[in-house]
């Protein structure tokens, strides 16, 4: 027995004897699943550091009154680069990276279904993150000074058109994430064929451990919520350079029609963000309350329900740009009702816990703080649900771009 084991460790023994190049070669290449994995992870970690210095940076600049630490146009840059960084390219790499790494082996899969288009989705999300940066560099082209993109992580339109939004580093925040969005995409057809597809002799759905249930949720969201946001993106591109007028009000376009299609994607995309750390918490309550999950079916069934509602909320962020009152009561409603599958989670966890012979190690504290957290979020949710109080809560467009500046004023 101990000889297999030597001859099993071997290949890994010799692997650390070979010279740098030579690994980082082979991590280049590599189409193996728990390397891409981390890869995804360490991505998602640097991106997380870059985007944590642009918010000290901004925190600083509101910490105290007429504060010069960094102009208004400064500021537009580094708030624009700060949420697309959490967003796209640390919160989206963390979630694929986990579902790499974990999938497969939890699944009974030897590797994802697609090993090459797993790398190649990792190198697609890995460059569109450096052609944001770049922006910094290339924003205004190759014979001006570089900037970064300044219109807001959301992109409001008009602030996008070319008579507001001069050069090109708008344009960098578009290729960017169009080519980001084609790598998460193609991870997540990797991650639903590996599920369907691929689970070992045995692994029905009724068995699959409720992580993977909850990452395939995440996988199919991603199949749905990325294609609006790219849509809108060419539309945006084609509004830009060939003299399209979608979103341009003055020529006949809807400025209301970008945030439709942003919010068809932002919303699902918070859900695509939260139901990780849900799959987590599933997986070590169980195990630090030393009992078994309570509840499965409902928990699949919870999770199932968030992802469906979830996708027919999103006006819920444009109540006060004048719906219609049908869509007004449509969307209230449907937010008010996704507060019912996700009690049942926190239900299902307290039940778990309940009984048990709970060990408080470090990830169950987490676990524990995340569960108040998240029953306090969802109560607000269901106070912001009411369209009527939400005109008085809401910043709109126009509020907001007053006060940015005047948080540079040096007028009493």
């Amino acid at each position: 027995m101990a000889f297999a084991d030597a001859s099993i460790a071997q290949p890994y023994a010799d692997a650390r004897r070979l010279p740098l190049l030579v690994q980082l070669h082979d991590w280049v290449v590599t189409v193996d699943h728990k390397r891409l994995g981390i890869m995804y992870i360490c991505t998602g970690l640097l991106f997380f550091a870059v985007g944590g210095l642009e918010a000290s940076i901004m925190r600083w600049q509101l910490a105290f009154p007429h504060h010069d630490a960094v102009s208004p146009e400064v500021f537009n840059r580094l708030f624009t680069m700060h949420g697309t960084t959490m967003v796209f390219l640390f919160g989206m790499p963390i979630i694929l990276g986990l579902a790499n790494y974990r999938v497969p082996l939890m699944s009974g899969a030897r590797d994802l279904a697609f090993p090459r288009l797993n790398a190649f989705g990792f190198w697609l999300s890995f460059c569109g993150g450096l052609l944001l940066y770049f922006s910094y560099l290339g924003g205004e082209g190759l014979s001006g000074a570089g900037t970064a993109p300044d219109v807001g992580w959301f992109a409001y339109a008009p602030l996008t058109a070319r008579a507001f939004s001069r050069g090109h580093s708008t344009d960098y925040w578009i290729l960017s994430l169009l080519v980001g969005s084609l790598g998460s995409v193609t991870t997540s057809i990797n991650i639903v064929t590996t599920v369907c597809c691929m689970r070992c002799q045995g692994m029905t759905l009724a068995r699959l451990p409720l992580f993977v249930w909850l990452l395939l949720i995440v996988a199919v969201m991603i199949l749905f919520a990325m294609p609006p946001l790219t849509a809108a993106q060419i539309m945006l591109l084609l509004d830009r350079y060939l003299g399209a007028h979608f979103f341009d009000t003055q020529a006949g376009g809807s400025a209301l029609l970008w945030q439709y299609f942003f919010w068809i994607f932002g919303h699902p995309e918070v859900y695509i963000l939260m139901l990780p750390g849900f799959a987590a918490a599933s997986e070590i309550i169980p195990v630090f309350s030393r009992k078994p999950i309570f509840g499965y079916p409902a928990m699949v069934g919870a999770s199932v329900s968030i992802a469906f509602i979830g996708m027919g909320v999103w006006a819920h962020h444009m109540f006060t740009v004048d719906m219609s009152a049908p869509a007004n009561i449509f969307f209230a409603a449907s937010t008010m009702l996704i507060a019912v599958p996700t009690g049942i989670k926190i239900f299902n966890w307290l039940a778990t816990m309940y009984g048990g012979k709970i060990r408080f190690a470090t990830p169950m504290l987490f676990c524990i703080g995340f569960l108040f957290q998240c029953l306090c979020a969802g109560l607000t949710g269901v106070m912001l649900a009411a369209a009527p109080f939400d005109w008085a809560a809401y910043c709109d467009q126009r509020s907001f771009c007053r006060w940015i500046p005047s948080l540079f004023s040096h007028s009493e």
